[in-house]
């Protein structure tokens, strides 16, 4: 599997454009702020139906137009697919594959694996836990469609629970039986949930490991630890041990919406004693694995995007980096960088066909846009 062409039509501070790529390497070069980013967001659009720096949509249309569109063609094992998304003021995003449009967004999730790094995996580690529960859940859905089923449908029981926990706030009575009938929605969805993150964490932290020590040269030892009220205890005894704390703030204090990862470095706080080279380093490695994790799972080589790979890495962990990219273990991979030949020249000592596209203020080298229909 891999991008062939993508399209855009007011999309952040691209009017229009076109491009085609490489199956193995594309370099998008450019100064700050000219738009190199925003192709790689784009990409992340076709595979995630989501912008991966701002969950509003709207707010990707570019200034004083009226929609933007985004359209791809993957070549795959036994056809090309095409992927339109579109989305118009005011109205509801559009998302089609083949012409056919999805009625839920969520069966389009995994068909077209990709892997994201970005400065922005920062909040990773200096962020609450909701930004680790997303990276997990983000790995987990390209590859288990009832994991994703079980997430929303405890997120909407969830819901219930709180709003019923705040109506017997205000109106100051309260109904047990009534709140029981959520609980045992929450048990059979959330037991489901922490099953897989538990299972996934279990197999993906010697995978990171691997990668972290390819990347650092083995000068520390790191680790990945899976926080949740329910690795020791019953659901149910976690939910009826916190009933008078969730009554008294009308909110479900307990439960795998809360879960979180520890990330260690020789056994200590990664965030309080690492340095940003480390956890840039951390970070990558946490990517790689979820890419290889991804692979061995789908047996589909996901698309790779790293975006500003300088950013708080230096030279010898950049050239560590690329060296592990251009394996033969890693399929088509998108590159953003300021200097037009730094990325070029890093492989020029591999044999792998590398296509650079340079942008200055939203227009790239011979592109033009046309409507994939």
């Amino acid at each position: 599997m891999f991008l062939k062409k993508l399209s855009v039509l007011n999309f952040k501070n691209y009017p229009e454009a076109e491009l085609s790529f490489s199956k193995q390497i594309n370099c998008l070069t450019g100064n700050n702020g000219e738009g190199k980013t925003n192709i790689l967001d784009a990409i992340h659009y076709l595979s995630f139906c989501k912008s991966f720096f701002n969950p509003i949509d709207s707010q990707n249309i570019l200034h004083d137009s009226q929609f933007f569109m985004i359209q791809g063609v993957f070549e795959m094992p036994e056809q090309d697919d095409e992927i339109y998304c579109g989305l118009k003021r005011n109205q509801k995003k559009q998302f089609k594959r083949n012409k056919k449009e999805y009625s839920r967004l969520a069966d389009h999730i995994g068909l077209y694996p990709l892997v994201m790094i970005s400065p922005a995996d920062s909040e990773l580690i200096t962020e609450g836990s909701e930004s680790r529960r997303r990276f997990i859940d983000s790995v987990i859905a390209q590859f288990d469609r009832d994991y994703l089923e079980n997430l929303i449908r405890y997120n909407k029981v969830l819901s219930h629970r709180n709003a019923l926990l705040k109506q017997f706030g205000d109106s100051r009575q309260f109904d047990k039986t009534s709140l029981e009938v959520w609980d045992v929605q929450l048990i059979e969805h959330g037991k489901k949930v922490h099953l897989s993150r538990q299972k996934f964490i279990n197999s993906f932290v010697s995978i990171f490991q691997t990668y972290y020590e390819l990347i650092s040269g083995g000068k520390e030892k790191v680790h990945i630890q899976y926080i949740s009220h329910l690795n020791d205890n019953a659901f149910t005894d976690v939910l009826e041990k916190a009933l008078n704390r969730d009554r008294a703030i009308e909110y479900t204090t307990v439960g795998i919406h809360k879960d979180d990862l520890e990330f260690l470095i020789n056994e200590y706080p990664i965030k309080k004693f690492a340095s940003q080279g480390q956890q840039k380093s951390f970070l990558i490695a946490l990517k790689l694995a979820q890419f290889d994790f991804i692979k061995k799972i789908k047996s589909i080589t996901p698309i790779l995007l790293l975006d500003d790979i300088y950013d708080k890495l230096d030279d010898l962990r950049v050239k560590q980096l690329m060296e592990i990219v251009s394996s033969d273990n890693f399929g088509q991979l998108f590159i953003t960088d300021t200097h037009p030949t730094r990325l070029a020249d890093l492989f020029q000592i591999s044999d792998v066909d590398v296509r650079v596209f340079n942008i200055v203020n939203g227009v790239i080298e011979n592109s033009k846009f046309q409507i994939l229909d």
